[in-house]
């Protein structure tokens, strides 16, 4: 029996669903059946260098803290996608009302959507660690490396682009990949040249909520099982606009920005900031740049065909067979990987303290951990001078600490009563939120001393007023 295809059957084609945890299912352009070799996002997804990040975990040590949060960046590669794609379709209207040249809506939201997948794509093993303990010595970020790969290794693809899930984009348009690199890394001087669309459209991904946090907020409170019901990204993608004056925020989005920030606030000091994620990235600062100058000994901004080949499988595969190596140097890293990896932890907590961002705005300097260690050492009776401790301090920044000044962090707040905006509302919302900005701790090998130990720090933090401090 012969059949005739459902008229219908065609919204389907070049399209497909990806389950998520978050969203419940995301959309992603896949070649039609017709296509004639046409470029999406499937080959963006399928290529080696976004696969890549499914050998990267999200949250480096914290994932030995809470057993479920082994998610990667490539679960949060796509929720970030698509987080962006949404807010570019929101947010069109008002972009196009301020930016009359801005290209068409399905251009933009597909510029935003790769740049939201692309945005971790240059992040090495065990993320912002593998930034602050290797790349630094090269003078590289992973935003860096994130720039050369999108321009270097997936050009041709993205160049090649000429859809969105919400269908094509007007004619003569092409996604360059120079502008989604713009969109993914830190504003700098030669910036001056980009379109002001471009510029407005980067506030997503550096401002104060970015498709960036908003999804990770989302999905690490999931997968660690960090209650964080109380955020509402729907009213604030709804009340968020453009004007004259960059992102804005309705008066009546307020509440939810809010709600976000104090979210993100809980995330960094109960998940991101762990005394037991501290203790373990100490142990892991004492190895990491050896190991990752043997795995990876060359410049990876010049190398990018070897650092694909750098995640966490290859490194945790090198590093157990170091313990059987000729060399003493493998050998000590592999034994010392080897206690990590069967999660003993090195370093104990002996004393806690939080400083708020008060302090520092009435001027107080914070030394860096090597001075406290050694002020700290010199407040120990003699017996212990040379007790083995370690002084740790997390910085986190649930908000800017200077709203007006930086303007990258700036959200514009609308008033409809009077019809202003204007960033001085910000003070007023970013005095109810408890910033806490360094995590001041004491680790020791053991707790035997903890009592000597607290006090020799206090006794260093007597300068800091009104320090609240915690003795563990």
């Amino acid at each position: 029996m012969k059949t005739t295809p459902a008229e219908y059957a065609g919204i389907y084609q070049g399209m497909a669903l990806i389950a998520d945890p978050i969203y419940r299912y995301a959309s992603f352009t896949v070649p039609a059946a017709d296509g004639g070799g046409e470029r999406t996002e499937k080959d963006l997804i399928d290529s080696p260098w976004v696969q890549r990040l499914r050998r990267i975990y999200q949250l480096q040590s914290a994932r030995w803290v809470y057993p479920a949060a082994e998610h990667t960046r490539f679960q949060h590669s796509l929720g970030t996608m698509h987080m962006a794609g949404e807010f570019g379709r929101h947010l069109y209207p008002s972009l196009k009302e301020v930016c009359p040249d801005v290209p068409s809506l399905n251009y933009v939201e597909e510029l935003l959507r790769v740049a939201g997948l692309l945005h971790d794509v240059g992040h090495g093993p065990y993320g912002h660690f593998f930034d602050d303990h290797f790349l630094d010595g090269y003078g590289l970020t992973h935003e860096d490396l994130g720039r050369l790969i999108i321009v270097r290794k997936l050009g041709r693809v993205i160049d090649r682009i000429r859809r969105s899930p919400s269908g094509p984009f007007a004619g003569g348009e092409a996604l360059d990949p120079a502008a989604v690199a713009f969109l993914i890394r830190m504003p700098d001087e030669r910036d001056s040249a980009m379109p002001r669309w471009l510029h407005l459209l980067r506030q997503l991904f550096s401002g104060t909520y970015t498709v960036d946090n908003l999804d990770y907020v989302q999905r690490d409170a999931f997968m660690t099982g960090f209650s964080l019901d109380i955020v509402d990204i729907a009213r604030l993608r709804f009340y968020t606009f453009f004007t004259k004056a960059g992102l804005t925020l309705h008066q009546a989005g307020v509440s939810a920005l809010s709600r976000f920030l104090n979210a993100r606030l809980n995330l960094y000091a109960n998940v991101y900031f762990h005394r037991t994620t501290r203790a373990l990235d100490l142990h892991l600062q004492e190895i990491f740049r050896d190991t990752m100058g043997l795995i990876l000994p060359a410049d990876p901004g010049e190398d990018l065909e070897a650092y694909l080949g750098c995640d966490e499988w290859r490194l945790f595969s090198e590093v157990r067979e170091w313990i059987h190596s000729k060399d003493p140097k493998r050998r000590r890293l592999g034994r010392e990987w080897g206690k990590l990896h069967r999660r003993e932890v090195k370093w104990k907590m002996s004393f806690s303290a939080e400083i708020s961002i008060d302090q520092l705005q009435k001027g107080t300097r914070f030394s860096g951990a090597g001075d406290y260690e050694k002020l700290i050492r010199s407040c120990l009776p003699g017996a212990l001078k040379n007790k083995s401790f370690r002084v740790d301090m997390a910085t986190q920044d649930p908000r800017p600490i200077n709203p007006m000044a930086e303007t990258e962090k700036r959200v514009n707040i609308f008033n409809p009563a009077t019809g202003a905006t204007s960033p001085e509302p910000l003070r007023d919302i970013y005095r109810f939120i408890p910033a806490r900005v360094v995590h001041f701790r004491v680790f020791s090998l053991n707790h035997d001393h903890d009592e000597v130990l607290a006090r020799a720090a206090e006794r260093a933090l007597d300068t800091v007023e009104g320090a609240s401090k915690t003795n563990i």
